[in-house]
């Protein structure tokens, strides 16, 4: 059996909690391909903007280097586009990493770090002026589900990242596996990266 990918989710107060779970269900089924590990600033729980807190497994500060980032979005992530430690961490991090995804708008705080200068990406489309904001060199994407620019998998708001994880996973092990998860995961998957009916709802797909 091929090692597994340590997978570092980047936890902070008031993150989306549909966007950490939903793509830890389908990395999840496949258990023996992926290790999950919680990230946070101390080892207190992290509370989701729903309420339900996480457990951290290891703080930022530990020493080790993670396959895979993810960066969940959600309310949080208006307060941590200044939060220079956490900026600094992800550009520490990123070179290590085979591959850096974010769900909705943990892609703003990719672009603050500057990690996403001169790539494609997306993000929610409900908070799109807010999150492009944050990185004027990013070549946003209007209307995308998800966006692949190299390493880097960028996905719009929530549900998307599901759709985005098993994305990753149908480039690592196969789009046969990646369509037994979402099976077992009763998921019907989108598998077309440019299908976001979610754009046209909020407007974003008629912007100039």
């Amino acid at each position: 059996m091929t090692k597994k990918r340590t997978i570092g989710v980047v936890l902070f107060e008031d993150f989306e909690l549909l966007d950490v779970f939903g793509p830890l269900e389908m990395f999840g089924i496949a258990s023996d391909h992926f290790h999950i590990n919680m990230l946070g600033k101390s080892n207190i729980p992290i509370a989701s903007k729903q309420g339900p807190k996480s457990v951290v497994d290891s703080t930022y500060d530990a020493p080790g280097h993670y396959d895979i980032l993810l960066i969940p979005g959600g309310q949080g992530t208006r307060r941590e586009v200044d939060n220079c430690s956490l900026l600094d961490w992800l550009k520490k991090q990123e070179p290590h990493s085979e591959y850096v995804i974010s769900v909705c708008t943990g892609s703003a705080l990719l672009a603050k770090a500057g990690l996403l200068n001169g790539l494609r990406a997306t993000t929610n489309k409900r908070s799109f002026d807010w999150a492009t904001r944050q990185g004027p060199k990013v070549n946003w994407q209007q209307q995308a589900r998800w966006v692949e620019d190299g390493k880097f998998f960028t996905s719009s708001g929530i549900s998307a990242g599901i759709d985005m994880s098993l994305a990753l996973i149908h480039k690592l092990l196969g789009k046969k596996t990646a369509e037994d998860i979402a099976r077992r995961a009763e998921y019907i998957w989108n598998q077309d990266a440019n299908y976001d009916p979610f754009a046209r709802l909020s407007g974003t797909d008629e912007m100039t």
